[in-house]
């Protein structure tokens, strides 16, 4: 990762030295100007150095991506053994059994099929394969490798490598591989609208969208978390015209409205059956949008209501997000419009402004005949916002499946106009599959009516202390302990529920089995931490003790058990990079399982702490071991926190 850099100094101090021969030589450019030359060759060469020192010093803490040290060093044996090879194909993943060592190569396969097709040269595998391993670097993490069936080439990795690795990690924390450059990410989920309340629906979008922020967060991006809010459009006309005649006196006494679905539901009720009311709807959207002031007020009014009821479900899920709702782009609309018309893409169909994007059957309405905006609009505004002002080197869109095709044709629209290159800038829909009830029907509640959130959580935490009640927690918790167990398993078990299910699925929502403590579970999973959190605390080891043994104590992995979880642990990074390529969250979910089930493995085969089976007093306390415990809880620590669970040490 440094390659790049030394090469550039490397240049750099021979530049120098031509610019000091020139000197020497006495050739004509003048002496000022090769001074000035000589002085930002050698700024750039010391900031260069000085950040190549920095990039190492924090790389020295930095986890170790096991995979993309491996599929380097595979890279580099490729390149030597078939060196006039255009991008041969590069695939090391681990080994599914131990008796295939800990990582495979299966690069010769692909390989021997490109040489067959491009050159007409038959090679077996076996003979690429071997040709591989002859070219590979010498470096400080393969112990072996072996050829195996027809030309797959298994690694066993060093233990003195995976035993440095785990110490590292002990004493720095986990910390995120270094990145290239620090990019700036745009996510946008949650988005409920304005004077409705947050069901069911919104709950995806609003965990999944929160869990990509911490990921990329951690992982040293520059995050901007926005709440795409539904706070302007039609529908606030009637909800004024409805305000000013419930509430006539608004602007001087704030308006009780405790029930705003109420609220919303007579406005709706009204506009249907009443002309008049009706006829004064369109008036408020009117002067709304000529930002009449006391209109203002009133929108201000029930945004306020909304945003109340929004922050309760976002306190209750450690939500944090800033508003930028479709209001904000309002302004940026008009001259939206007049961007595609005047580069030739606005086509006119019985009165609205369309735009036809190439691919897509369907065009977007920018403007409608009445000359009002679209969620077309306000969307592209949006976009190019984003793009253009943000810079976001990345934006995500966390919105559900079902607006798959209308945020392509946005996207595509944004590239056709030349906002931006999808080479250099990643757009991506994040979408998500709905929420079902256990009669594989879209979750609702029992009169039909859509699930309210709040009421979701509110149950989610009730059965839980039912089920700590039922384990006789309450009897062994202090009434603190209980609560701060409660919320944990409670929305712990319903973010988990939904990380842990591949987003492009639909998935049932049940809390007898999220709450289930057994297998993929939350509650599993916060159980598991919790004893292995206690297992140094029982035997009279404290943090400061376990620190000092991280620095001074080799961790020996010599039992198949002690193996197998050291290596699981540091597998870690390389879960965390797939997700940042594919924004499936599932993956954490499967992983922190895996390290949990690998950790029981270990835990009942090495003894850690060894007791006198007559008096039950600690005779030997194997801290090797406890250190592997210590290192496994710290990851899951990361993992849940990366997941917005929030772990508890008494449970």
């Amino acid at each position: 990762q440094f390659a790049f850099q030394e090469n550039e100094i490397k240049l750099l101090t021979a530049e120098i030295e031509r610019l000091k021969n020139f000197g020497c030589l006495g050739v004509s450019p003048s002496l000022e100007g090769l001074r000035d030359e000589n002085a930002k060759l050698k700024y750039r060469l010391n900031f260069l150095k000085k950040s190549l020192q920095e990039e190492r010093n924090k790389s020295t803490k930095s986890m170790i991506n096991i995979n993309s040290c491996l599929q380097e060093i595979f890279g580099a044996a490729i390149q030597a053994a078939y060196p006039d090879l255009d991008n041969p194909p590069l695939v090391v993943t681990p080994s599914q059994q131990p008796k295939f060592g800990d990582y495979q190569c299966n690069s010769a396969m692909g390989i021997s099929q490109i040489l067959l097709k491009t050159r007409e040269q038959k090679v077996i595998p076996r003979e690429i394969a071997e040709k591989i391993v002859k070219n590979i670097p010498a470096n400080e993490c393969i112990e072996k490798v072996e050829i195996a069936g027809p030309g797959f080439i298994n690694v066993h990795l060093r233990k003195d490598f995976v035993s440095k690795q785990l110490s590292s990690l002990l004493i720095n924390g986990v910390q995120p591989p270094a990145i290239a450059k620090r990019k700036k990410v745009v996510v946008d989920f949650s988005s409920p609208n304005i004077a409705k309340e947050m069901h069911v629906g919104h709950l995806r979008s609003t965990i999944i969208g929160e869990s990509m922020c911490r990921l990329f967060e951690f992982a040293g991006y520059d995050v901007l978390r926005l709440n795409h809010l539904g706070d302007w459009g039609t529908q606030f006309g009637m909800l004024i015209a409805h305000l000013q005649d419930k509430f006539p006196d608004y602007l001087t006494v704030s308006p009780p409205i405790g029930d705003l679905q109420a609220f919303y539901k007579e406005s709706k009720r009204r506009f249907d059956t009443e002309e008049e009311f009706k006829k004064r709807a369109y008036q408020c959207v009117v002067l709304l949008q000529s930002k009449n002031p006391d209109f203002i007020k009133a929108w201000n009014l029930i945004c306020d209501v909304s945003r109340r009821e929004f922050q309760k479900i976002y306190n209750c899920l450690d939500i944090t997000i800033i508003e930028r709702g479709e209001s904000f782009y309002h302004e940026m609309m008009k001259d939206i419009v007049k961007e595609f018309e005047d580069k030739g893409f606005v086509q006119v169909d019985d009165g609205r402004k369309v735009v036809f994007v190439p691919g897509f059957p369907v065009p977007l309405t920018i403007m409608k005949s009445d000359g009002g905006y679209t969620y077309d609009t306000s969307d592209l505004a949006a976009l190019k916002h984003r793009l253009c002002e943000e810079k976001g080197d990345i934006l995500i869109y966390v919105v559900d499946s079902g607006q798959s095709v209308h945020f392509q044709t946005v996207f595509a629209a944004g590239q056709m106009i030349g906002w931006y290159d999808p080479k250099v800038t990643r757009v991506a829909h994040a979408a998500f599959g709905v929420v079902l009830g256990e009669d594989k029907k879209k979750f609702k509640t029992r009169s039909g009516d859509t699930v309210r959130l709040i009421d979701l959580l509110e149950e989610g935490l009730k059965r839980a202390m039912d089920k700590l009640k039922d384990k006789e927690r309450d009897k062994v918790l202090t009434p603190e302990e209980l609560r701060a167990a409660q919320t944990s398993v409670a929305f712990g078990c319903i973010k988990y529920a939904d990380l842990s299910h591949n987003r492009l699925n639909d998935y049932v929502f049940s809390f007898d089995k999220m709450l289930d403590d057994r297998g993929n579970t939350a509650a599993y999973l916060l159980y598991a931490f919790t004893r292995i959190r206690a297992i140094a605390r029982l035997a009279n080891i404290d943090e400061q003790m376990l620190r000092k043994a991280a620095r001074e104590e080799v961790l020996v992995l010599d039992h198949e058990k002690e193996w197998k979880l050291g290596k699981c642990i540091l597998r870690f990074p390389e879960i965390l990079q797939k997700i940042l390529e594919d924004l499936l969250l599932h993956t954490l979910c499967d992983y922190l399982y895996e390290l949990a089930t690998t950790f029981t493995e270990f835990y009942d085969s090495c003894y850690c702490v060894e007791k006198d089976r007559q008096t039950g007093q600690i005779v030997k306390v194997n801290m090797w071991r406890l250190l592997l415990c210590e290192a496994t809880a710290t990851v899951m620590a990361k993992g849940f926190d990366i997941l917005g669970i929030k772990p508890v040490q008494r449970m």
